[in-house]
């Protein structure tokens, strides 16, 4: 009886952060679209305002005892800081260059790139049923790429790039959270810091500090009031990937990211007017397909390995 409760609890606290997610990936897509369609806000320097307020909101954390930090050896974080700069930045790189449409398709290529980093590196395996609905992926965000009216080549180097160091970061997520036997907001603590420091140092290198356009420019109380809000919903989203990572699988997360695909791809379509010829829609519908099959095939292996571990004697 208190096993089925405590798995009664673990299961709402997932749920609870997978909505958590949920609500506040989809905010932050959309107020990122908006500070860079309307105020113009510089792509790192908001990176950077988005890194202060998380390590902000979890000393505020730390303090209410919500969690209790963990020493950890700055050395052994370094490249896991480093990858959640480039999975930020590449991320509001690619939003900034590319439709919501695109942008969205793009980080559906995330789950193969996962599936391979795990295969190769870390000795994972995966059936051929699943590889096998990677196929329609891939060949949907080729589709809807190749028929985007506002293709353009920099939207689609900083979009690859943005599918390469995500995937990396999200691998690396789970793998030093066990590695290091601390929970999401222990590992976030030390991190975030660190990769606000590393982005205060280059950010003087390709964005102005001063005048039009830059961090210190003369921007309007909207624009910094919107700025600010993004960086709080920022920090659910960074805390909210740490927990579910480190409570399910990497793949697991990248999964249901793609449910909040489905819902941001609408609302870009119907908020900032975004063209959709029949061709990207049917490479989108392609896309769907592959990730329903996954879906099933997935859910249908893990309950065949409850299946025989019951029926062990």
């Amino acid at each position: 009886m208190a096993d089925r409760l405590f798995s009664l609890s673990a299961n709402r606290r997932i749920i609870a952060g997978l909505l958590v997610n949920l609500l506040s990936s989809i905010c932050i897509v959309f107020i990122n679209k908006w500070i860079y369609v309307h105020y113009g806000f510089p792509n790192m320097t908001l990176t950077l305002v988005h890194f202060v307020v998380t390590w902000l909101g979890l000393y505020i954390c730390q303090k209410m005892d919500i969690f209790c930090p963990k020493s950890l050896p700055v050395r052994r974080i370094v490249w896991l800081a480093l990858s959640f700069c480039g999975f930020v930045a590449f991320t509001n790189l690619s939003l900034q260059n590319n439709s919501i449409g695109t942008y969205q398709l793009a980080k559906a290529m995330t789950t193969p790139v996962i599936i391979l980093i795990q295969t190769t590196y870390y000795k994972k395996t995966f059936s051929t049923k699943i590889k096998l609905t990677l196929v329609p992926i891939t060949l949907g965000v080729i589709l809807n790429s190749y028929y985007d009216v506002r293709f353009n080549v920099l939207g689609t180097v900083f979009a690859s790039l943005g599918v390469l160091v995500t995937s990396l970061y999200q691998v690396w997520v789970g793998a030093k959270q066990h590695e290091l036997q601390v929970n999401s907001m222990q590992l976030l603590y030390y991190q975030a810091p660190l990769s606000s420091g590393f982005l205060l140092c280059i950010v003087p290198l390709f964005e102005p500090l001063t005048g039009d356009g830059g961090i210190f420019g003369p921007w309007s109380l909207p624009a910094l009031v919107t700025v600010l809000f993004s960086g709080v919903v920022a920090f659910l989203v960074n805390l909210s990937i740490y927990w579910i990572i480190g409570n399910t699988s990497a793949v697991t997360y990248n999964m249901f990211g793609h449910f909040k695909f489905c819902i941001t791809l609408i609302g870009g379509y119907l908020i900032f007017q975004d063209p959709l010829s029949l061709n990207q829609a049917l490479g989108i519908l392609c896309t769907l397909a592959g990730i329903l099959s996954y879906t099933h095939i997935k859910l249908a292996e893990q309950e065949e390995g409850k299946s025989r571990l019951v029926q062990r004697p």
